[in-house]
C-alpha cells in the first residue's frame, strides 16, 4: 500500500512538472519609468498582433542620466534587443513595433540554429 501511495505522488508530481513546463505566452514587465511603461505596453501589443506567444519574455529598463533609458528584452536570460531610448521620444509605437518585430526575426533564427547544432557527444549547457 504505501509503495503505490508512493508511486501516485511521484506519478503526480512528474504530471505536475510537465505542466509547468508548458506554460508559454507570458511577457514579463521589468520596467520602472513612464517611457519603460509605454514601451511595453506597444511591445506587447505588436506580439500579441502578430504572432502566437510559443515562448516567454521578460522586457527590462534601466534609467540613466546621461544615456536615457536603457531597455532590452530576454529570453531564458539571453538578451535578444538592446536599445537607449531617450525619456522623451513621442513615437514610441514605431520603435515598440521594430523592437517586437527584430524579437521574433532573432527567436525564428535561434530556432532554425538550435536545428542544426551537433550535441551528440556535449550537452548544451557545456557547449
Amino acid at each position: 500500500m504505501k509503495m503505490a501511495c508512493l508511486g501516485l505522488m511521484l506519478l503526480l508530481s512528474i504530471q505536475a512538472c510537465a505542466d509547468e513546463a508548458e506554460l508559454k505566452g507570458f511577457i514579463t514587465n521589468n520596467t520602472v519609468s513612464r517611457s519603460g511603461q509605454e514601451f511595453y505596453r506597444k511591445f506587447c501589443e505588436r506580439l500579441n498582433d502578430t504572432s502566437a506567444l510559443d515562448f516567454n519574455l521578460a522586457v527590462k529598463e534601466r534609467p540613466s542620466a546621461r544615456w536615457g533609458i536603457l531597455v532590452w528584452v530576454e529570453q531564458n536570460n539571453q538578451p535578444l534587443y538592446r536599445r537607449f531610448l531617450q525619456p522623451n521620444v513621442s513615437d514610441m509605437e514605431q520603435t515598440a513595433y521594430e523592437a517586437a518585430d527584430f524579437v521574433l526575426q532573432e527567436i525564428s533564427r535561434r530556432k532554425v540554429e538550435a536545428l542544426f547544432e551537433d550535441t551528440i557527444d556535449l550537452a548544451r549547457d557545456e557547449l
